[in-house]
């Protein structure tokens, strides 16, 4: 329930108010530029109706205020909050994807070109999100092949005494061989960022002007590089759809709303071209479209980023001249939010709204689909229910060394990622994958108890035997609720789960699935959707446990040869690893190459050369005699 008591203690000042419920977790972030006049209105909301606030304000347990000098910087703090705790009733910018980016260095002596998933702040550029994952490595290909930057990982440039494959091929300038000049290489670069600012004509006006005087200087060579890399361009200029009349960047904004759902598209133009895009499914967003696309404006935009200085919007956001003086700020000039009424800006907000109206066409036939399998499911599989919700376990583990448990989570026929979770193995020692689990379903299904939050199915890799443990443990936890005096709740979830266990035997039986109570297993054909899906599920499972499986193993394995020697710590030990590449190259590289690594001092690097190349005590005899 809202509590009534908290306007009498908050000011009439601007600031950001947290909404919490009983367990302390953050229901909603927002600011106001009166925080007791807006705490007042949600005091008569909570008395009008039962709107999706309403249903909110009933979960509030306590209301925490933070008191800013402007509303501006309520502004700013509420973005940073809201970030920091994805709030359930915020607008929360997901589109299920993880996008790729284009990093080009900018701390490095001799910068690079290559792809990422994650934006950190260590100053470097960053391009995209690339909806295309082809689309982008298209775009790095042509960039290697017009401006060919060095490959190679380390970010201090080794010495060479001779090119690598790259360098052999003219694929790379080579810097490592000495003989690239770091001026013309930097000049690279700034064209390499021109074309990821969708700059190619700006850019072929340049080229064309240095081809022309570096052919009346006689630089016949220099000049012929210059035409390939101008056609080059110019091919890729030809494919691009032009959809301005004029050659401004700007972001365009479209958003349509289907009941209670909002979908939203934002359309990236460069000189007057489309160069990405990128589309968001609100499910059910708190607040009328201004306070939405505020939100959203806010959400999408970091510091850093390539903010253009026209924003296109479909209508009015909420707080309009504190956003535009926001953005502003992040961009370094003066960033306008309009919204137009005719001309090329209308056409743009128009094909804005067609492609945030197709994900709602998307999501119907997807639902469709979806409805279809589960359907098939329930008859193949003999539930009881289509099963919106299935997770799946595995255990990873090598001769019970480094064993993980890996639950992934399927929510609708997608993958729900934020409910992946990892199990390290706490109680069993050796190979016994039936106790390991054992112990990760007792842990999931007694939290799942806790929290009433249990799958609908949940599929078991392995065969009878697993089928069995699972049964087990689920009898135990009868048996505790009962002792208990629980025989109610705790057995009617338990009843409502649904299981199964997929095993691959002979390659000619194919795959077997064996469910409770039953003898045979069922084998569907090989080309059976419902088959297929629960291969996908479990090969999920098997990759998302192997990857932390992998993390342990090496993690053990670099801590058995590095922790070893006196001085490495954690921070020496990435250092290490990150300049030279590998624990192989540590143990090949000279005591002059170990000094060059940053806070290797020639002690130290004497001391690590020495531990891997250790003296044999006849060598040593020897040179002692000599």
């Amino acid at each position: 329930m809202f509590p009534p008591d908290i306007l009498a203690s908050t000011p009439h000042a601007p600031g950001v108010y947290l909404m919490l419920d009983k367990k302390a977790c953050v229901l909603y972030v927002g600011k106001a530029k009166d925080l007791r006049k807006r705490l007042a209105s949600y005091a008569r909301v909570m008395e009008a109706g039962q709107d999706k606030t309403s249903v909110m304000l009933s979960h509030v347990h306590t209301v925490d205020t933070l008191i800013t000098r402007t509303e501006k910087e309520a502004l700013i703090l509420e973005a940073s909050l809201i970030k920091k705790h994805r709030p359930r009733y915020n607008i929360i910018l997901r589109d299920d994807k993880n996008y790729p980016l284009i990093k080009v260095t900018s701390q490095e002596d001799w910068p690079r070109v290559m792809m990422i998933r994650r934006r950190k702040k260590d100053g470097a550029r960053y391009f995209g999100p690339y909806s295309s994952a082809t689309a982008m490595w298209a775009t790095i290909k042509l960039l290697a092949s017009l401006f060919p930057l060095r490959r190679c990982k380390t970010v201090q440039l080794q010495t060479r005494s001779r090119p690598c494959l790259n360098g052999q091929m003219h694929n790379c300038l080579a810097p490592c061989m000495g003989v690239t000049d770091r001026a013309a290489y930097l000049e690279m670069v700034d064209r390499i960022i021109m074309v990821l600012n969708g700059h190619n004509r700006d850019l072929i006006k340049t080229m064309n002007r240095q081809m022309t005087e570096a052919a009346e200087t006689l630089e016949f060579e220099r000049a012929a590089l210059l035409r390939d890399q101008i056609q080059a361009l110019s091919r890729t200029l030809e494919k691009q759809v032009v959809v301005a009349t004029h050659v401004r960047d700007q972001d365009v904004f479209g958003l349509v709303r289907k009941d209670t759902s909002l979908a939203l598209a934002i359309l990236m133009v460069r000189n007057g071209i489309i160069n990405g895009s990128r589309t968001f499914f609100l499910a059910d967003p708190l607040g009328d479209d201004a306070r939405v696309l505020s939100q959203v404006l806010m959400q999408h935009y970091d510091p850093g980023d390539n903010i253009p200085p026209e924003i296109l919007l479909p209508c009015a956001p909420e707080d309009v001249a504190l956003l535009a003086e926001r953005l502003s700020d992040l961009h370094g000039e003066t960033v306008r939010l309009h919204i137009p009424q005719r001309g090329d800006g209308l056409q743009l907000i128009a094909m804005a709204n067609a492609n945030a109206a197709q994900l709602f066409a998307e999501r119907e036939n997807k639902d469709q689909s979806w409805q279809a399998l589960a359907a098939a499911m329930v008859k193949n599989l003999h539930l009881s229910r289509p099963p919106s919700t299935i997770e799946c376990l595995d255990i990873s583990n090598l001769s019970g060394q480094q064993a993980v448990g890996s639950l992934v989570c399927f929510e609708q026929g997608e993958p729900a990622l934020d409910r992946f979770r990892h199990y390290k193995i706490r109680t069993v020692d050796g190979p016994n994958d039936y106790a390991m689990m054992a112990e990760v379903l007792e842990r999931r299904l007694k939290r799942g108890l806790q929290e009433n939050d249990l799958p609908d199915l949940l599929i078991l890799d392995g065969g009878r035997g697993q089928l069995g443990i699972a049964m087990a443990v689920v009898g135990e936890l009868r048996s505790a609720g009962k002792n208990e005096g629980d025989c109610g709740e705790r057995n009617g979830l338990l009843d409502k789960l649904e299981w199964i266990s997929i095993a691959k035997e002979k390659q000619t039986e194919g795959e077997k699935l064996y469910l409770p109570g039953r003898k045979n297993p069922i084998l569907l054909a090989p080309h059976s959707p419902t088959l297929l899906y629960l291969m996908r599920i479990r090969d999920e499972s098997h990759r998302y446990g192997l990857s932390l499986h992998r993390k342990l193993r090496t993690k053990s394995t670099l801590a058995s040869e590095l922790d070893a020697i006196e001085g490495i710590g954690p921070r020496k030990k990435q250092l290490l690893l990150k300049t030279l590449g590998s624990l192989t190259r540590i143990k090949q590289a000279s005591e002059e190459k170990l000094v060059q690594v940053p806070g290797i001092g020639p002690e130290l690097a004497l001391q690590i050369y020495r531990h891997f190349h250790r003296e044999s005590p006849q060598t040593q005899n020897s040179s002692g005699q000599e």
